[in-house]
């Protein structure tokens, strides 16, 4: 029989010490992007079925340019945190730490596309 206390039999099976910071990752993360995705529908919704000519014009300008970059960051970085954290609730082991890896891989990968090619539109 074993006398542990709550505390001693918790030990090593709790907190990682990293859920508050995903968590508010996350949270603000959600709160830029629900700023975001307004200006950028309006800012695309004006430009939507024009010229080609036409929409390389006006995301050559800094405002659309800007709010586009800014809400593919945004929703990048918030894609990140909330697939890592699924993957942290149902994967283990090894499986877990190269789904994350590979998420993160593709969520930077989308990040860098989309401001390459907003860049080569906007230059």
């Amino acid at each position: 029989m074993a006398y542990l206390t709550d505390r001693k039999r918790a030990v090593h099976r709790g907190s990682a010490r990293s859920g508050t910071a995903h968590f508010w990752g996350q949270t603000m993360s959600a709160f830029g992007l629900a700023i975001l995705i307004p200006l950028f529908i309006l800012t695309f919704g004006s430009a939507l079925g024009s010229s080609y000519e036409d929409v390389l014009e006006y995301y050559s300008r800094p405002f659309p340019a800007i709010i586009a970059g800014m809400t593919i960051t945004v929703a990048m970085i918030h894609f990140r945190h909330g697939i890592q954290v699924v993957i942290e609730d149902y994967s283990r082991g090894v499986t877990k730490k190269l789904l994350i890896i590979i998420s993160t891989c593709i969520a930077y990968a989308i990040a860098a596309t989309g401001l390459f090619a907003l860049a080569r539109i906007a230059l």
